[in-house]
């Protein structure tokens, strides 16, 4: 499973390295919204979207805003975001404390899906096409690719406390202490190129921020597969899963870092 989850890592991430470096601003926000309707269709199915009061929710709280966001920018300010950000975090409290199985169902969990693609995605393109907006995208996604490395290792290697069984049951308190080191290490080393308007103290503190942020919706992600009753959101991504399972750990700190850069 190591072995095919490297070999998809190496070809997917040079693929979406280049379209971050080479797509002119609005081709960028074309792929995201392809990106987006992938992710929305993940939420269909494993949420069991089923007819038309179903589709409806998918488009009023999944597709208009993903469309929104991507044509007129960041017209609700940080509060739409912050308030799906929390809304996900409560449903990881949810799990962590009461297991998928008391967790929202239906409706509520169809729009809370919809709600995490369709707002959280646009982050993407938001930031990429910020001046330095590729500088700053490539860095945050480098920095949790450190993050999710230095977790798996660190906890594989080192791991003895679990830190929240109920929502993904092989995540240590050792890894996520070792994806934080991982971060800050790795922001600051790729600052002088992707960053260099920051201190190294500034960078230290944003990378430490991403890392946390990262294991966060990484949870966020597992809370919903656990709610949803589902090991995986697809298979599009051969050794990973699907489209949610690798963006999970993204769209947070996406949000974070459009912020920081804006």
């Amino acid at each position: 499973m190591l072995r095919t989850r490297v070999w998809t890592a190496i070809i997917v991430l040079p693929a979406v390295l280049a379209a971050i470096a080479l797509l002119p601003d609005a081709a960028f926000s074309v792929f995201i919204a392809i990106v987006g309707a992938w992710g929305l269709y993940e939420v269909a199915e494993i949420t069991a979207i089923r007819g038309p009061i179903g589709l409806s929710l998918l488009i009023f709280a999944g597709a208009a805003p993903l469309a929104a966001l991507l044509v007129l920018g960041d017209f609700a300010t940080w509060l739409l975001p912050a308030a799906v950000i929390a809304m996900m975090l409560a449903l990881v409290r949810m799990v962590a404390v009461r297991g998928g199985a008391e967790a929202p169902k239906g409706a509520a969990l169809q729009v809370a899906g919809a709600l995490w693609v369709g707002v959280l995605f646009p982050y993407f393109a938001m930031l990429r096409n910020l001046p330095r907006g590729i500088e700053a995208l490539v860095m945050m996604l480098l920095v949790v690719v450190a993050s999710d490395t230095g977790a798996y290792f660190g906890g594989r290697w080192f791991g003895a406390h679990k830190l929240a069984p109920r929502v993904s049951p092989n995540k240590t308190v050792e890894g996520a202490v070792a994806g934080l080191a991982a971060s800050v290490i790795a922001g600051l080393i790729l600052r002088p190129w992707f960053a260099p308007q920051w201190t190294p103290a500034a960078i230290a503190a944003i990378s430490g921020a991403i890392a946390v942020l990262a294991q966060l919706g990484d949870a966020a992600g597992s809370a919903f597969k656990r709610a949803a009753g589902v090991k995986d959101s697809g298979w599009i991504f051969p050794g990973h899963g699907g489209l949610l399972d690798r963006t999970c750990s993204l769209v947070f700190a996406a949000v974070f870092t459009y912020y920081c850069f804006k």
